[in-house]
Order: structure tokens, then C-alpha cells, then sequence
């Protein structure tokens, strides 16, 4: 008689440690994957007011305004401005010191206000905001040079706190809230 042969079993892949595989790449991936985070517009916010205590008065003198409306059009201290001309601005108003009747007292009592429309495109709000804090840093380098250092980069770590340039030309930067009906 005739021998059937037995056909062979297909092999087989062992599969009882793909699942513990799978979790060690899961976890491989999420320890080494960076997550980027939106940090924002870096300003550090003074404590709320009290309520009791009724707000500090602001002489107009010593007020900057800068408006900017939904179409990216800006008016300072009520003339017309473009955004190249806030930097420049800024600087003459904040480092005056009482010599044009005009601009600020003191670069401690100088106030640079900016209100927007609600409709103002973010992008050029930003803009604006970062031509104010780079006129800041232009006057904060410029002390520095007088006294020595090549910028105010330098002049911050060598000296560190407390801080006599930051004292002397504080950033009072007041950003207003848009009109209700705007």
C-alpha cells in the first residue's frame, strides 16, 4: 500500500511579543518626540490694581498715543504715522528729558499708550508692539554704550540686578483695550 505523506503545517510567525514590541516603540516615539509650544507675546504684566486706590494721574505731556485702526493706518499723538516711524518716535518721546514742550518730563514719567480696533490684524499689532520694544532696547544699548559696554546685552551680565539703565528708562508700555463700540 501506498503511503499518503502527511502534508507539512505552514509555519507560524510567533506574535506573542508583537504586542510588547508595539508598546516599546509607543513609548520610544512619545519620549523623543518634541512637541512644539506656542509661547506667545513675552510681557510680564503688573499686579491688578486696587480698587480702593484710584488709578495714578498721567500728565498729557508724558502720554504717548499711538492708535491703530482695522485698516493697519496709525495716528500718533493724534498725526498720521507709518509703522517705520514708531521707532524714531518713541525714542525722541522717551529721551526728551523736558527739552521740547511737547514730549515727555522724564524718561521715568513717559507713557507709551496703544489702543487698536478690534479689527486690527493681529499681525500688524505685533509689528507695531515689537517697534515700541525695540525703541526701548535701542535707548537701554545706547546707555550702555555711553558707559562703556558694546550693547545691553553686555552691560546685563555684567551687572545684573538691580538694573540703574532699566531704572532709568522704565518700558511703560500701556496697552489699552479696544473702544467697546469699535
Amino acid at each position: 500500500m501506498l503511503k499518503k505523506k502527511r502534508g507539512r503545517e505552514g509555519a507560524e510567525i510567533p506574535s506573542s511579543s508583537l504586542a510588547d514590541i508595539a508598546f516599546l516603540l509607543l513609548v520610544f516615539f512619545l519620549v523623543v518626540t518634541t512637541i512644539d509650544i506656542d509661547t506667545g507675546i513675552g510681557l510680564v504684566l503688573p499686579p491688578p490694581p486696587d480698587p480702593e486706590q484710584p488709578p495714578p494721574e498721567v500728565r498729557e505731556r508724558n502720554m504717548l498715543k499711538i492708535l491703530m485702526n482695522a485698516q493697519g493706518g496709525i495716528l500718533v499723538n493724534e498725526q498720521r504715522a507709518t509703522i517705520g516711524d514708531i521707532q524714531e518716535k518713541v525714542i525722541r518721546f522717551v529721551t526728551n528729558r523736558g527739552a521740547d514742550p511737547n514730549l515727555s518730563d522724564s524718561p521715568e514719567r513717559a507713557v507709551v499708550s496703544i489702543k487698536t480696533d478690534r479689527q486690527t490684524e493681529y499681525e500688524d499689532y505685533i509689528e507695531m508692539l515689537d517697534e515700541v520694544i525695540g525703541a526701548y532696547r535701542f535707548i537701554w544699548s545706547e546707555q550702555a554704550r555711553q558707559l562703556g559696554y558694546t550693547d545691553y546685552a553686555q552691560y546685563r551680565n555684567v551687572e545684573g540686578e538691580p538694573n540703574p539703565i532699566r531704572r532709568e528708562f522704565p518700558m511703560n508700555i500701556s496697552l489699552a483695550e479696544p473702544d467697546a463700540g469699535s
